[in-house]
């Protein structure tokens, strides 16, 4: 069970979560992870949401069945898709009275002498409560579509460090860590809690997740090394019941990523 007083969340929402396998918006999904994600708010705590999902749905709007292996193609289908992925979040939290803002990033403004500009920026939006949407900006920075890295996982590490959050959250089509691969072991145990990414957690990590995401294990695994040796916490939990958000707070869902004592 998480402490409860946490105040600061950001939330990574993975493809294989916002998504069917089409493509396509899993609209009965994001309509109730969105209210839960507006509860969470409304209780007090300031969120920062880092989404995937844009190539996917530009994929879904221009009828591609499989990922386009071009690089343009995928910098379209990127383009088409942000503009839907932010239609629904604005016409869905607005529903809550809420509001939401549009951040797309590049490694290049994450630089250091230049991310004081991504932070003063986050942190007036969460002055004004309002919830950003952090997503990295694939139709001008190629690097995540080319080499497939899953980058969204440590962009969201790298988001909750800017901010100084309490806890991120990232949501996957897998419960957490298992002790082997789940999807050919039936005996598969989820690990609840890390308390120290060592060689053996970093082993782990399998390949990568759905056809339509970029990510898996081991990019989540770089990011709970990114997340824990800055202080932060880290949860992965199942997106596909938007009730997990609750339960990580509640009664423990997913894995917990212990954040690491300060060195001295």
């Amino acid at each position: 069970m998480m402490n409860e007083g946490r105040k600061r969340i950001v939330v990574k929402l993975g493809t294989s979560t916002l998504t069917h396998k089409t493509g396509k918006l899993n609209i009965r999904r994001i309509e109730r992870l969105v209210k839960n994600l507006a509860d969470l708010h409304n209780a007090g705590n300031e969120l920062l949401i880092v989404s995937s999902g844009a190539v996917g749905l530009g994929m879904a709007k221009l009828n591609l069945m499989q990922k386009p292996r071009e690089t343009p193609l995928k910098q379209a289908c990127a383009a088409i898709g942000q503009c839907e992925l932010m239609y629904f979040y604005d016409k869905l939290f607005s529903d809550y009275s809420l509001n939401v803002a549009q951040v797309l990033l590049t490694k290049y403004v994450l630089l250091e002498d230049r991310r004081i500009n991504v932070q003063n920026a986050l942190e007036e939006l969460l002055a004004h409560n309002v919830i950003p949407i952090v997503n990295e900006n694939d139709t001008v920075a190629i690097d995540e579509l080319e080499l497939e890295v899953g980058e969204n996982d440590s962009l969201a590490a790298t988001v909750a460090t800017l901010v100084n959050a309490d806890l991120l959250i990232i949501m996957s089509d897998i419960d957490g860590l298992y002790d082997s691969d789940p999807r050919t072991d039936p005996d598969a145990k989820l690990i609840p809690v890390v308390s120290a990414i060592t060689d053996e957690i970093r082993e782990l990590a399998g390949g990568a997740g759905s056809k339509l995401g970029t990510g898996g294990m081991k990019t989540k695994i770089a990011a709970a090394e990114i997340a824990n040796s800055n202080g932060i916490d880290m949860v992965i939990v199942n997106g596909r019941d938007p009730d997990n958000l609750y339960n990580v707070f509640e009664k423990g869902a997913g894995t917990l990523f212990k954040a690491q004592p300060p060195k001295n």
